[in-house]
């Protein structure tokens, strides 16, 4: 399974069965899979969601936004559970304009679930982590 170092960028191969044993880059010896979301940017989104294997979710949010900072720490909490089966990462839309216009976001926050580099599905509006992980796990399978 290939995964790409948030810290580095760096692809990363390893078996599946190894994602519970805490892999870290090859390169700069950072963890692979951080309990908490990565934060991504114009610059690596393209390179992080194209090449990770493991299904990626990502949050579009904004400083302005009350419901992007009511659910963040519901996101951060999803993403410590979810931890080896899917990565959680945020992206700013204020900071990555050209991204989250491509890619048509609306209104925020607005999630995406990228599976073998492509949007697999997306909701819109804060939830709970229960609520989050409760609509995630279906698609993982």
């Amino acid at each position: 399974m290939k995964l790409v170092c948030s810290h580095c960028n760096t692809i990363n191969e390893l078996p599946a069965e190894r994602l519970g044993d805490g892999p870290v880059c090859g390169k700069c010896k950072q963890g692979l899979l951080p309990p908490k979301p990565i934060e991504l940017n114009a610059q690596n989104f393209d390179h992080f969601i194209k090449h990770s294997e493991l299904p990626v979710l990502v949050d579009f949010w904004a400083a302005w936004c009350g419901p992007c900072r009511a659910m963040a720490p519901q996101f951060a909490e999803a993403a410590g559970r979810m931890q080896t089966r899917a990565l959680f990462a945020k992206l700013d839309t204020e900071a990555a304009q050209p991204v989250a216009a491509r890619l048509g976001i609306r209104s925020i926050p607005t999630l995406i679930l990228f599976k073998g580099g492509q949007e697999a599905n997306r909701i819109s509006g804060a939830c709970r982590a229960d609520e989050l992980i409760a609509w995630l796990q279906p698609q993982l399978v």
